[in-house]
């Protein structure tokens, strides 16, 4: 079922969520990650505003996705890394071409052409579908442009998907998200016309919290329906914190709450306090490179479940 109201998504929640009880493990049991070889500042991505001047540090970058990499093993996760390839730029934030649930690997539909390309691995696809034995939706194959979970904020205890319209998923592009990963509902919205995903702005933590940034939203209402969603864990998030990518984080337990070391330093002491009374250990991240570049750290994580 997908909504398009605040007041449907509501009713819609207790209907179809809350009667229901658990839909899926909250966090992922691994993660992929894309090394940054042929990482660089993409000029086709115009569309992204968090995007800076300048060159990339290739050792830094590379030093920085070490520690990635060290960070998810320390939260006692399997990382699966897959080298970058010149001429795929933002590659690294594969989370956009490829998603998982149980058995199944999900390619998205990417609106630029280099992206495109990156979509269309077939090193990736055999991976999951012949070592691992996945069954595969491509969505690259359907209509409309479906970036998965940089427009879809999912919670996988209940099922339930937050989708933002922007240039990077369009309505087509949401069903078919919607269908792909199988989910109970989805809440279709607008985001500002400045903003290209919706995991700059959102994130849901173990499916017992949320972060927001409220101006971020075409639509008032909507964010304030998202955080009756989440009584009493709902973070807002102001402007400074938002520009610095603290939305983009990610529980990688229940407990762990990967962040940029960028986004860790911009959190007022408040919005630290909520999160670790919420019981969430902040494990902030550098990887300043990759943010020039207009992605932070819940970008370079796919999630395998």
């Amino acid at each position: 079922m997908i909504v398009t109201s605040p007041a449907d998504f509501l009713a819609a929640l207790s209907e179809q969520i809350e009667a229901r009880g658990a839909w899926g493990k909250p966090t992922m049991s691994a993660a992929l990650v894309v090394s940054p070889i042929g990482f660089r500042i993409s000029p086709e991505a115009s569309d992204n505003l968090y995007m800076k001047t300048g060159e990339i540090d290739v050792e830094r970058a590379f030093a920085q996705h070490h520690g990635l990499v060290r960070a998810l093993g320390d939260c006692g996760l399997p990382v699966l890394v897959v080298p970058g390839r010149d001429g795929l730029d933002d590659a690294v934030f594969v989370n956009n071409a490829f998603a998982t649930i149980p058995d199944r690997l999900i390619v998205g539909s990417m609106r630029h052409p280099v992206r495109r390309a990156e979509a269309a691995r077939d090193d990736v696809r055999d991976l999951f579908t012949w070592t691992f034995g996945h069954a595969l939706t491509d969505l690259s194959q359907k209509p409309g442009i479906s970036e998965l979970t940089g427009p879809l904020v999912i919670d996988r205890r209940r099922g339930l998907g937050l989708c933002g319209l922007s240039q990077r998923a369009d309505e087509l592009g949401c069903a078919a998200m919607h269908t792909a990963f199988g989910l109970r509902l989805t809440f279709r919205f607008a985001l500002q016309p400045s903003e290209y995903h919706t995991n700059v702005v959102l994130a849901v933590l173990a499916g017992r919290a949320c972060l927001l940034h409220p101006g971020s939203f075409a639509d008032p209402e909507v964010p304030a329906a998202l955080a009756r969603a989440y009584p009493g864990r709902t973070l807002e998030l102001d402007d400074a914190e938002k520009q610095a990518f603290a939305a983009n984080c990610i529980a990688v337990s229940e407990h762990d709450l990967l962040l940029s070391a960028t986004a860790y330093r911009a959190l007022r002491p408040a919005s630290r306090e909520a999160l670790e009374r919420w019981d969430f250990r902040l494990r902030p991240v550098e990887v300043d490179e990759f943010e020039k570049a207009g992605g932070s750290l819940r970008c370079l994580i796919a999630e395998i479940f």
